[in-house]
């Protein structure tokens, strides 16, 4: 193990792995900080589970258009630097909202000025994601490529470790800190990853585009002291002579400035024009390339996997509290059983599914999720209890068999993805793949707003909570007679 992270440093250099592990941490370790955020919006603010749900699904939109934050960055330098420097507002964006959480009891007590906040902080996590995304794409090219698998298996290793401390340590937190402590405690890890920042060195894009900028104002200078010291050393001038000469080359040299500026201001107005025309270019290869049916099909199924489910995961939670009585350090316990059965459901996919067609492996994914489906519905009947099973035990065995469950579904995802990408735009259009995947799960979640705001369920009152358990069980087969738009002979090894 110490000997292949020495191989990984000494390939990408200690300060960007250092980056790029702490970054995929802390994306994992936002558990920890919106388990809080959670009960902020059920217990403080009183708000009803669907408009709880609303508010975060209002505050997870940023991720769902990552590609403008890899176009942006791809495409606008800012001060010559394409990675830099966007990670470094996005640091910003993700630490500050946290901070002002923390300090004004008001922001964090009124819904919408929170929502904001949480949205600018997601924008800064999603952008952060997405640069780095990129810069680990950078660091794999040429002769550092055999190190690829290798970088991205210790990034979702950091990510699951993240999960996995945030989940323990959110339940803990909740119940011995409040919740300000709780926002400025993890408000740390942005602040870690701005300083980190620093660490990493980037070459200047305006330096390889323009290299004589760098240089013509020092040569200017030099023929300037050269000719003045010739006519300097010129015996027998008068003094007269002298200082008209002194003020001519002034004036000379005045103007060689100002011809500079406007040497400069051209070439600053050329690069903003080419600039503008790469970005341009850059989009319209992007949705040219998606708008290929060979494309287009597939990711509009799974898009379509999540506007047709209904996402109730917020009444299930205030049901989970509410009802239930569960705490918040068991609840804790369930999402680290969940990030372990992930890493499972992961591995069991690479040994033993990888030649499996992916149709086959999406039809016997949704025939698990409606068994989850029915198991909900087990739990809100408390039918468990007449079976002699705890509220605990059906909690915890529904949250292992789900995100295992849920992974099958998402690794053909990803599978797909890596294999439709045209070569040139891959980080781009993968970005894209990912928006369409978070857009629909963002919108699974306001058609589950509705349906809880539609069947009168509120907090307190969940008579009709087993009517939409029943609704989400119809709907999960919605997808699987659309199966037709994935490739026919798909697989995870060849498409």
């Amino acid at each position: 193990m110490l000997h292949w992270l020495k191989q990984l440093q000494i390939a990408f250099g200690a300060s960007f792995l250092w980056l790029a592990c702490f970054i995929y941490f802390t994306q994992g370790f936002r558990s920890f900080v919106w388990t809080a955020v959670s009960y902020q919006l059920k217990d403080n603010l009183k708000l009803s589970p669907s408009a709880s749900q609303f508010v975060t699904s209002i505050a997870f939109f940023p991720w769902s258009i990552k590609p403008l934050y890899g176009i942006l960055s791809d495409c606008i330098p800012i001060r010559g630097r394409k990675r830099i420097p966007y990670l470094v507002l996005a640091s910003l964006l993700s630490l500050f909202p946290w901070l002002i959480l923390s300090l004004s009891i008001s922001l964090r007590s009124s819904s919408v000025p929170l929502m904001i906040l949480l949205t600018v902080q997601n924008l800064g996590s999603a952008m952060a994601d997405v640069v780095i995304d990129a810069m680990i794409a950078e660091a794999v090219k040429s002769e550092r490529a055999s190190f690829a698998g290798d970088l991205q298996s210790i990034s979702w290793m950091t990510m699951a470790l993240g999960g996995i401390c945030g989940s323990l340590l959110g339940g803990y937190a909740l119940t011995n800190l409040q919740i300000k402590i709780i926002f400025l405690l993890f408000s740390a890890l942005p602040t870690i990853q701005l300083f980190s920042c620093c660490l990493v060195e980037e070459s200047s894009v305006i330096s390889k585009e323009f290299p004589e900028r760098s240089t013509s104002n020092g040569g200017s200078h030099s023929m300037n002291d050269s000719s003045f010291h010739k006519e300097n050393i010129s015996a027998g001038k008068s003094k007269t002579s002298v200082s008209k000469r002194k003020k001519s080359q002034k004036n000379t040299k005045k103007g060689r400035v100002t011809m500079s500026k406007s040497q400069a201001s051209k070439k600053d107005g050329s690069l903003a024009t080419r600039w503008f025309h790469s970005l341009k270019i850059a989009t319209f290869t992007l949705f040219r390339a998606f708008r290929q049916p060979i494309i287009l099909r597939p990711m509009a199924w799974f898009f379509l996997a999540h506007v047709t489910f209904p996402n109730l995961s917020t009444v299930m939670f205030y049901y989970q509290t509410e009802i239930l009585k569960l705490e918040a350090s068991f609840l804790g316990t369930t999402r680290v059983i969940g990030w372990l059965s992930l890493m499972v459901g992961t591995f069991i996919y690479n040994r033993f599914l990888q030649k499996m067609k992916l149709r086959r492996i999406l039809l016997c994914t949704h025939i698990g999720l409606s068994i989850l489906i029915l198991l909900d519905g087990v739990l809100v009947s408390r039918s468990n209890i007449s079976l002699g099973i705890s509220d605990k035990v059906m909690v915890l065995f529904g949250s292992a068999l789900a995100d295992g469950v849920n992974q099958f579904k998402f690794m053909p995802f990803l599978i797909l993805s890596g294999q439709l990408c045209p070569s040139g735009i891959e980080g781009t259009l993968f970005a894209l793949f990912m928006s369409i995947n978070n857009l629909g799960s963002t919108i699974g979640s306001f058609v589950g707003a509705a349906l809880a705001s539609s069947l009168n369920i509120s907090s307190g009152s969940f008579d009709n909570l087993l009517l939409g358990i029943i609704i989400q069980f119809f709907s999960v087969f919605i997808p699987v007679c659309f199966l037709f738009l994935i490739p026919k002979e798909a697989t995870g090894i060849s498409a």
